[in-house]
């Protein structure tokens, strides 16, 4: 049952709805500033439809997506064990998946350049055998999985944790293998919250700047997503910079809806 609506008192006016209005304000005005600003901007279409623009979408677009399916395949997987299984370490796996969180991303891009750049053991090894990963597109999705996958790894989690695994031992009673329990019982049950945290890290992939700076540079048609297209455009187009600025917006704005949508789903299934 709902609670009734209660007139709002004048101190809550103040202490709630006053701080409410300058908050949004706080985030609204700068917006709706880049919007009519970007718009009546000169160059502003010609640079929407330029080639600075459209390599740096279309690179955008490709890296993340791998990086979603990455993310996806070895995630899932992760997630479930870390829902279902207690073994030792696991509060330390746990710590450490979701460090990238509170790490600036920068500091993780120094951190995987130095593990796979030429001069360290590893990028020395790889570099043997034909492979140099620093400064090309698989720098960029590593970047971005780097700091992307624990959004999406913590909502699995707590998505197979919301399944009862009562249920699951039930369908093994009944001659499912511990496989086909999962992909026909657990994963229809959680699959909410996988799709609403892939959203979310797609969303993180797609806007990361530090990591794929420091690990992959920022080279146009090559490893130049949009948000280091935003700052290099800046230099010398601000009509390109707002256009793909414009272009960020919207990408935000659908995922925040997506996001919402997906938990407003699972918010009435479970009414």
């Amino acid at each position: 049952m709902k609670a009734a609506w209660k007139k709002p008192s004048a101190g809550w006016l103040v202490a709630g709805a006053l701080p409410t209005a300058l908050f949004l304000a706080f985030i609204g005005v700068p917006l709706a500033a880049l919007l009519v600003r970007g718009l009546g901007a000169d160059g502003f279409w010609d640079a929407l439809g330029g080639h600075r623009v459209l390599d740096a979408l279309r690179l955008s677009f490709v890296t993340s997506a791998i990086a979603a399916g990455v993310m996806v395949l070895v995630g899932t997987p992760l997630a479930y064990a870390l829902a279902r299984r207690r073994f030792p370490g696991r509060t330390v796996v746990d710590a450490m998946i979701e460090l990238p969180i509170v790490l600036p991303p920068i500091v993780g891009g120094l951190a995987m350049l130095m593990a796979f750049g030429r001069t360290s053991i590893i990028g020395g090894w790889l570099d043997g055998i034909g492979l140099h990963l620093p400064f090309t597109m698989i720098a960029v999705v590593m970047a971005e999985i780097f700091v992307a996958a624990p959004f999406y790894i913590r909502s699995a989690k707590l998505g197979f944790e919301a399944v009862d695994p009562g249920l699951e031992e039930m369908a093994q009673t009944l001659g499912a293998t511990p496989q086909r329990s999962f992909f026909l019982v657990t994963l229809p049950l959680a699959w909410r919250a996988l799709v609403g945290g892939l959203v979310l890290a797609w969303a993180r992939a797609i806007s990361e700047f530090g990591a794929t700076l420091m690990f992959a540079g920022n080279l146009p048609g090559r490893t130049q997503t949009m948000p280091l297209a935003i700052l290099s455009a800046l230099e010398s187009d601000l009509g390109a910079a707002l256009a793909l600025a414009v272009v960020m917006l919207a990408v935000s704005l659908g995922v925040l809806l997506a996001a919402r949508w997906f938990a407003s789903r699972g918010d009435r299934s479970a009414a």
